[in-house]
């Protein structure tokens, strides 16, 4: 697991949702869609640093 990856993800995440906010608010779609972006780019970082922890458990215990 890198805690640095995830740190990454969940600040991208933070400021996806900011920006997703920020576009509510100011009734700006492109702000709401790059948000969401933001916000989905870092679910898949999560998942792929998940799937790295699965890994290493799977070579960890053979």
């Amino acid at each position: 697991m890198s805690t640095e990856n995830r740190a990454e993800a969940t600040g991208k995440n933070i400021e996806g949702k900011v920006q997703e906010a920020v576009g509510n608010i100011t009734g700006d779609a492109k702000d709401q869609a790059a948000g969401q972006a933001k916000q989905a780019q870092a679910a898949a970082g999560h998942a792929v640093e998940d799937a790295k922890d699965k890994a290493k458990d799977v070579v960890d215990k053979a």
